[in-house]
Formats: structure tokens, C-alpha cells, sequence
């Protein structure tokens, strides 16, 4: 759905003013949250549920303080999420997505379909392992498609468009470099906000980081 996102600015001055865009890779920053918090409070399984409604102020206002910028403003979020359409929780994740955070003032949403992953073969016989040979269950998982392809699209449109001169970038995903580097070369000034160490390579192409897992508490729901 496009909308025209409510602005938030900090300023000082009426001129210079820097716009910012964020571009969220939600299971990327989903999981790596609940695998930091569940390592961090010694909690197998834990998952932390983030306030949507805060968490994009919170990465503005300190890709802002890092930059150091006098006059900035927010110009919106796009998220990029991914679904299983066979089963109940990927369809409630969808319909989360699109009818609620979808709607969220400056947010975006973008839902891609997930694939059917090929089923593993023994690497003796070639023959195909289609149930768990402990509990006997069928192998069906599936996996993300189309997702950083979308980001670093949009990246870079948006750029071309002079959308936007600081982007902050929700990922840790190394397939993310070759788009980053080539907005570096134009100017372009983007933050990885992410876990450090974790993502090293997405971190040395970006102009700095944010260090998402020590500012969580600013955006816990």
C-alpha cells in the first residue's frame, strides 16, 4: 500500500534538512532479536515483541545523533516480511502484516509468498529423505525468496528518485553489500542497524552502525 508517510523532524535550521528512510528485513531482525535476548536472559525460546509504533523513531532519532545532522527528518519505513500461505501461523503473520502494521503512520509493508524448500537427499544412495527418520515426520520447510532482492531495489530506486540521503538499513544480510557500496560510491550515507559482531560484511560496507540490541528497551512492547 503506498502512502505519503507523516514526517518527523528534528531541526535547528530551515535549510539542509537531511531525509531519512529505513528499510526493515523483519525476520532478519526478528530472529536475530530473539536469539540475542534469549542468549542475553538465559531464555531458550524467547521472543521479543517490538512496538512498531516506536521502533522507526527510535533507529531516526539515532541514525540522526550518529550523523550528527542539524536538520533531519523522517520520510517512512518500508518492511519487507515473507509468509508460509500453507499454514495457520504464515497466514495470521500475513494478515497481521497487511491489515495492521501495513497501516501504521509512514510504514509500508511488503509480504512475499515463502517457497517450498527441495527435500534433502542421502548423500550415499541420492534417494530423496522425505520424513524425519526419529519422529517420522514429513520434511517440508520452506524458504525466503525475493526479500533482499526487494530491499536493495528499493534502495536504490528511492535514490534515484532523491528520495532520501541517509538510509538506515534493519538487516545483517551479506547479499545486501553489492547494493550498499554502489549507493556509497553516489554519496549515499547508510547505517546497518544491527548486532555487532554479528554481519560484519553488511557493517563494513555501510557508513556506520547502530547497535540495535543495546538500544531494544527503547522499542520493547
Amino acid at each position: 500500500m503506498s502512502r505519503a508517510p507523516t514526517p518527523t523532524t528534528v531541526t535547528t535550521s530551515t535549510t539542509n534538512v537531511l531525509r531519512f528512510r529505513i528499510f526493515v528485513d523483519f525476520w532478519n531482525l526478528q530472529i536475530t532479536l530473539n536469539e540475542r535476548v534469549a542468549a542475553a536472559e538465559k531464555t531458550p525460546g524467547a521472543r521479543f515483541d517490538i512496538d512498531w509504533r516506536k521502533l522507526p523513531t527510535c533507529l531516526f532519532d539515532e541514525a540522526a545523533r550518529i550523523i550528527g545532522a542539524s536538520s533531519a527528518r523522517y520520510d517512512g519505513t518500508i518492511v519487507y516480511t515473507s509468509n508460509d500461505p500453507k499454514s495457520p501461523a504464515g497466514k495470521n503473520h500475513r494478515k497481521w502484516a497487511t491489515t495492521w502494521l501495513d497501516i501504521q503512520p509512514g510504514i509500508q509493508v511488503q509480504c512475499f509468498e515463502r517457497q517450498r524448500k527441495k527435500q534433502p537427499k542421502c548423500q550415499a544412495c541420492r534417494k530423496i529423505i522425505a520424513e524425519c527418520p526419529h519422529c517420522h515426520q514429513p520434511l517440508a520447510g520452506t524458504t525466503e525468496k525475493g526479500v533482499d532482492t526487494a530491499i536493495a531495489t528499493d534502495m536504490i530506486r528511492l535514490a534515484w528518485e532523491s528520495a532520501y540521503e541517509v538510509a538506515v538499513l534493519a538487516s545483517s544480510d551479506a547479499d545486501l553489500v553489492p547494493a550498499v557500496q554502489f549507493l556509497d560510491q553516489r554519496g549515499f550515507r547508510i547505517l546497518q542497524a544491527g548486532f555487532p559482531p554479528h554481519g560484519s560484511h553488511l557493517s563494513r560496507a555501510c557508513w556506520a552502525t547502530i547497535d540495535v540490541f543495546k538500544l531494544r528497551e527503547h522499542f520493547r512492547r
